[in-house]
C-alpha cells in the first residue's frame, strides 16, 4: 500500500471518530430508553442495565473515539486491521486452545488410565514427595497417563515423550463415561489405606498380639475380611491383623464425562426468502411443546462447568442459530426475535460489520438482548475451497473483528453452506474456536463432533409440525 494511500485511509478511519462516538452514546440512550415496560407490548422481554454494562458502553466509546474500533468508512471493515499489512494474520488470543482440545476429546479421552489435571497448576516431581525436584508443571485441563498409584498421595505418570514423574493424587482425576463409571470403581474394590502415621500389623486380632511388622502412612491394603474392630490383610507373604480404625477406602477422583449430547439445533438461513416469516410460528409451537431455548454461549459454558463436575444438559433443551445476516436484514431479525422473546446465536459475515454495513451499535443491541453473536468467517466463501493460508486468515480475521466489536469471547463458527471437512476442523480448532455448526439431519452428536454439529436447516414452507417433529427426532 502507498504511503499516501494509508494517508488517506488513517485520514478517513480519524475522521470518523466523533460521528462512531456519538452514533454510539446516542445508541446507548436509544436502548436506555427503550429498556422500560410497555404495556402494549407484553410479548417484549425487559432487560435491566448495570453498572458493568455502563461502564462497558462507555468503554466503547471511547475506543470508538480513539479510533480503536475497526471501522471502514467506506464500508464494512476489509480484510486486515489498521496498522497491519494487508493479508497479515492478525493476532488472536489462542490460551484456550489446549482447554477446548481437552473439552473435545471424545471416547478415547475416557480410555485406560487417562487423568485430567483438576488444580489450577500441578508439579511434577521426580520422587513421591514435595520436597522432590520438579520436572514439569501441568496446568489444569492436561491430560495424563497413570502408571501407578505409589501409594493414596502420589500417583506416577507418564508424560508426553515417555518421560515419567510423580504428581500429588488428589489434584487428578480419571476421565470415565457414566456408562463406564460402576466398572471403574469396581477396580478399587477392598482397596484401602493407611489414614494415619503408620499402622502395626499384629499375628492376631488382639492389641497384645505378637508384632510382625508395621504400615507406613498413606500405604494401599488389600483387606481380606474385615469387622467392627480388625481387618485381616495379606503381609510380607502371611497374613497379618491391623486396627479397622486406621483404614480408609482408597477410590481416586473421577471425572465423568457427557459423551454424547441431544441438542437439535433449529437452523434459520436468511438466504431463504421468507424463513423469516415462518420463524415466530415456528418459535411458538416449540415453546408449546416445552423446549427451551439457549444460546451457543450457554452450552459452552456448560461444557467448561463439566470439567469441573457432572452436570447434564437440561431436558427439552434446543438452540436456535441464524445465519446469513445482512445489513439489509438484520432489523427484522432482532425484531422477530424480539417479538417471539428468545435468545439466539446469530453468525454474522464479518465483511457486512462497518459504518454501512452492519453497525457495532446493532451488534451492541442484539448482544443486550440477550442474543449471542458468533462468526461465520469474512466473505463467506466456503473454506473447503481456500488454502490453508487464506483459511486463517479468514478465520482469525473474523474472531479480531467481531471480539473487537463486542468485547467478547467469540468461539464458534458457522460453515458456509455448512461445508467442513478435516482440514477445515483442523484450522478452526487452532484459530482458538471450541464449536463449529454445519448441517446434518440429527439431534444428538458426540463429544469429539463440536466443531462439527449438525443443525437442522429450516426451509420458509416447513410447518411447525414439521419442525417439532425434527427436534422430537420423529
Amino acid at each position: 500500500m502507498s504511503t499516501a494511500l494509508r494517508r488517506r485511509r488513517r485520514s478517513s478511519v480519524n475522521s470518523t471518530r466523533p460521528l462512531v462516538a456519538f452514533l454510539l452514546i446516542a445508541s446507548f440512550g436509544i436502548l436506555f430508553a427503550g429498556c422500560s415496560p410497555k404495556e402494549e407490548s407484553p410479548t417484549t422481554e425487559d432487560f435491566t442495565f448495570t453498572e458493568d454494562d455502563v461502564a462497558r458502553f462507555k468503554e466503547l466509546s471511547q475506543q470508538a473515539e480513539d479510533g480503536m474500533v475497526a471501522l471502514d468508512a467506506e464500508g464494512g471493515p476489509p480484510l486486515y486491521l489498521e496498522g497491519q499489512n494487508m493479508g497479515e494474520v492478525p493476532v488472536v488470543d489462542l490460551s484456550m486452545v489446549n482447554t477446548f482440545d481437552a473439552i473435545r476429546s471424545g471416547p478415547a479421552a475416557t480410555g485406560e488410565n487417562l487423568f485430567a489435571v483438576t488444580n489450577e497448576f500441578l508439579n511434577v516431581r521426580d520422587a513421591p514427595r514435595v520436597t522432590a525436584g520438579s520436572l514439569d508443571r501441568l496446568d489444569h485441563g492436561d491430560t495424563v497417563t497413570v502408571i501407578e498409584f505409589v501409594n493414596a498421595a502420589w500417583a506416577k505418570v507418564e508424560l508426553p515423550g515417555g518421560r515419567e514423574g510423580f504428581v500429588a493424587q488428589r489434584y487428578i482425576s480419571k476421565l470415565t463415561s457414566e456408562a463406564k463409571l460402576t466398572e471403574e470403581k469396581e477396580k478399587y474394590k477392598d482397596l484401602y489405606f493407611v489414614d494415619f502415621g503408620f499402622l502395626n500389623v499384629r499375628k492376631s486380632a488382639d492389641t497384645n498380639s505378637e508384632k510382625l511388622g508395621e504400615l507406613p502412612g498413606q500405604s494401599f491394603v488389600k483387606v481380606l475380611s474385615k469387622d467392627d474392630v480388625w481387618a485381616r490383610i495379606p503381609f510380607e507373604g502371611k497374613e497379618g491383623y491391623v486396627a479397622g480404625e486406621y483404614l480408609s477406602p482408597f477410590l481416586p477422583n473421577f471425572l465423568v464425562r457427557q459423551v454424547e449430547f441431544t441438542l437439535p439445533v433449529v437452523h434459520y438461513r436468511l438466504t431463504q426468502g421468507e424463513v423469516l416469516k415462518a420463524m415466530p410460528s415456528h418459535i411458538s409451537r416449540l415453546k408449546e411443546e416445552g423446549f427451551t431455548f439457549i444460546p451457543l454461549r450457554q452450552f459452552k459454558d456448560l461444557l467448561l462447568e463439566q470439567e469441573e463436575r457432572d452436570i447434564r444438559l437440561e431436558p427439552n433443551t434446543i438452540t436456535l442459530v441464524v445465519s446469513d445476516v445482512t445489513p439489509e436484514n438484520i432489523d427484522d431479525v432482532s425484531d422477530v426475535l424480539r417479538a417471539s422473546n428468545v435468545r439466539a446465536t446469530i453468525f454474522i459475515e464479518t465483511k457486512h460489520l462497518g459504518l454501512d454495513g452492519i453497525t457495532q451499535k446493532k451488534v451492541l443491541t442484539l448482544i443486550a438482548n440477550g442474543h449471542d453473536v458468533q462468526s461465520a468467517a469474512h466473505t463467506g466463501d466456503d473454506l473447503r475451497s481456500l488454502t490453508n493460508a487464506q483459511v486463517e486468515l479468514e478465520l482469525k480475521q473474523s474472531r479480531k473483528l467481531l471480539e473487537e466489536y463486542t468485547g467478547r469471547e467469540v468461539f464458534a463458527l458457522a460453515y458456509s453452506m455448512g461445508g467442513v471437512n478435516s482440514r477445515i476442523e483442523s484450522k478452526v480448532s487452532e484459530a482458538g474456536y471450541l464449536l463449529g455448526v454445519g448441517t446434518g439431519q440429527e439431534r444428538t452428536f458426540m463429544r469429539d463432533q463440536l466443531l462439527r454439529i449438525p443443525s437442522f436447516v429450516i426451509s420458509a414452507s416447513a410447518s411447525a409440525d414439521e419442525v417439532v417433529g425434527l427436534v422430537r427426532g420423529e
